[in-house]
C-alpha cells in the first residue's frame, strides 16, 4: 500500500534541494569549473534531489507490483510503461538518473557546461515527477 506521507516528505526534501540548486542558477560554466566547493554542493544536491525522485518512484512501482527496475534510469521507464509517467518525463528523468551515475559513480569526469544547463534550464524537469506523484495519490 502506498504511503502519501512518505510521498509528500519525499517530494517536500525535492523542494528544499531543487530551492538550494536554484541559487546556483545564475553561475557561468567558468566559475563553476573554477570552484570545487560550489561543485560539490551543487553535484551533491542534484543527486539527492535525483535520488529523491527515485525514491517516489520505487515506492510507486512497489505499490503497483510493477517489475523491479534493473537501475536507477531503469525506475523512470518502468514508471512510464505503467502509464504513471508521460514518455516525455521517462526521457527526461532517465537522462537526470545517468548523470546522477556520473556523479556517484565517477565513470565520466562531470561536464560544466552540463550542469550549468541542468541548473538553468531543467530544473523544472522535476516537477514532472512531482506532478505524476500528486496525481497518483490524488486517485
Amino acid at each position: 500500500m502506498v504511503d502519501p506521507g512518505l510521498i509528500l516528505r519525499k517530494i517536500a526534501d525535492l523542494d528544499v534541494y531543487l530551492g538550494q540548486l536554484r541559487e546556483y542558477a545564475g553561475i557561468s560554466a567558468e566559475a563553476y569549473a573554477a570552484d570545487w566547493k560550489t561543485q560539490r554542493i551543487v553535484e551533491r544536491t542534484l543527486q539527492m534531489a535525483i535520488e529523491s525522485c527515485a525514491d517516489i518512484g520505487e515506492h510507486l512501482i512497489s505499490d503497483q507490483g510493477l517489475r523491479p527496475p534493473q537501475g536507477y534510469a531503469d525506475i523512470f521507464k518502468v514508471m512510464g510503461e505503467a502509464g504513471l509517467l508521460e514518455p516525455d518525463a521517462v526521457t527526461v528523468l532517465e537522462k537526470m538518473a545517468r548523470f546522477r551515475n556520473v556523479v556517484v559513480h565517477g565513470y565520466d569526469k562531470v561536464d560544466a557546461g552540463v550542469v550549468v544547463k541542468i541548473l538553468r534550464d531543467n530544473l523544472a524537469d522535476f516537477d514532472l515527477l512531482k506532478k505524476a506523484a500528486l496525481r497518483f495519490l490524488s486517485q
